[in-house]
C-alpha cells in the first residue's frame, strides 16, 4: 500500500496514520500588468500549491491547490493567495472528482 490512498468518489486525498484529508481546489488568478511571471513564482513556493500554469484568455494564471480539509478555502485565497504581490483579481473552482 502507497503512502497515499487516492479516494475518487470526491476528489480527496486520504492520507495513512491519521493524516487529514485534502480538498483540490483551481484559483484563476488576474495580474497587474507585468507581474504575472513574478506572482507565479510566490505561487509555486507556497506550501498547498500542486501547480501553476499561465493561461491565455481574461485570467493570465492557473493554480492548483490542496487544501486541508479542516482548512477555510475561502480565508486560505483571501489571506494568503489574494495578498501575493500583484494579484489583481481571483476566481475559485472547487473540485469534486478527478477522472484519469
Amino acid at each position: 500500500m502507497t503512502p497515499v490512498d487516492r479516494y475518487f468518489g470526491n476528489d480527496l486525498l486520504v492520507f495513512q496514520k491519521g493524516r487529514s484529508a485534502v480538498q483540490t481546489i483551481f484559483v484563476m488568478v488576474k495580474c497587474e500588468l507585468g507581474t504575472a511571471y513574478k506572482v507565479a513564482a510566490e505561487a509555486a513556493d507556497l506550501e498547498q500549491v500542486s501547480e501553476v500554469h499561465s493561461v491565455s484568455g481574461e485570467h493570465d494564471l492557473l493554480v492548483k491547490c490542496y487544501v486541508d480539509s479542516y482548512q477555510d478555502i475561502g480565508q486560505f485565497v483571501v489571506d494568503i493567495l489574494q495578498k501575493l504581490p500583484g494579484v489583481k483579481d481571483t476566481f475559485t473552482l472547487i473540485a469534486f472528482k478527478a477522472f484519469s
